[in-house]
């Protein structure tokens, strides 16, 4: 019973705030009258609510998100940090944690005029096609890496790398380098540059990075404030720099 109700607030999807039950049975496969039973309890919690014959997220599931401890301190932690990387930059910039095959963003500064960016707060994006992901990917466990590749390479534009051996050689460089980057590998026309923040144990647990338009953005000119930000983070969470990792 619990796994179909979370299966039900799972079908949310970002731009669609208010769903009907006939489209809550129809994405999650479960019988209208059983549907119709798990949201007349989830609204009793506080999970959802009844906007007219629709329901929408409720606000009990946001307040138990900010209760999260890791993600919580990490955004207090880094909030100060992101500001300055924006402000030198005036780009958008994420924060970013893995978790499987994917990143999640638990921050995002928004530049104006910046290009239309398939992230959101706490919205999920493929590790393999985004610079967060490969940073995240290059510096992490290998189980992080397996589960990407178990799980796909998925073309999301002309240029995602799909090739395993391909994205281990662009894996490869970003060790080399501490710096991850993506030139419309997630969406047409954006541009990313990414560094990992490193925890204690030498693993990345976050990366940081700043996305803007492809023809406009230059990562030569950004790798430093970025890498820097990066840095910053790690000697906050008391990780190693990367430079004496090796």
């Amino acid at each position: 019973m619990l796994g179909r109700a979370l299966t039900l607030l799972s079908a949310f999807r970002p731009g669609e705030p208010e769903l009907g039950l006939a489209e809550l049975a129809r994405r999650t496969g479960i019988a209208k009258p059983t549907a119709h039973r798990l949201l007349g309890e989830l609204e009793r919690w506080a999970m959802v609510e009844r906007v007219g014959r629709a329901y929408r997220l409720g606000l009990r599931l946001f307040e138990l998100g900010q209760l999260v401890p890791q993600q919580r301190d990490l955004q207090e932690t880094a909030s100060p940090f992101l500001a300055d990387l924006f402000e030198a930059t005036h780009e958008t910039v994420h924060l970013a944690v893995p978790d499987g095959a994917e990143v999640v963003y638990v921050h995002k500064l928004s530049a104006a005029g910046a290009p239309e960016i398939p992230s959101r707060l706490g919205g999920r994006m493929p590790a393999h096609c985004t610079a967060v992901g490969k940073a995240l990917l290059a510096f992490g466990p290998p189980e992080r890496l397996t589960a990407v590749l178990e799980a796909g390479l998925t073309r999301r534009t002309p240029r995602t790398v799909i090739l395993p051996g391909l994205l281990g050689r662009e894996l490869e460089e970003v060790r080399r380098s501490g710096i991850a980057e993506e030139h419309e590998e997630s969406a047409p026309g954006v541009a990313c540059v990414a560094a990992p923040v490193l925890g204690p144990t030498g693993t990345a647990v976050a990366a940081v990075s700043i996305a803007g338009w492809v023809n406009r953005l230059r990562p030569a000119r950004v790798t430093a404030a970025v890498s820097t930000t990066a840095r910053a983070l790690t000697r906050t969470l008391g990780g190693p720099l990367l430079g004496a990792r090796r």
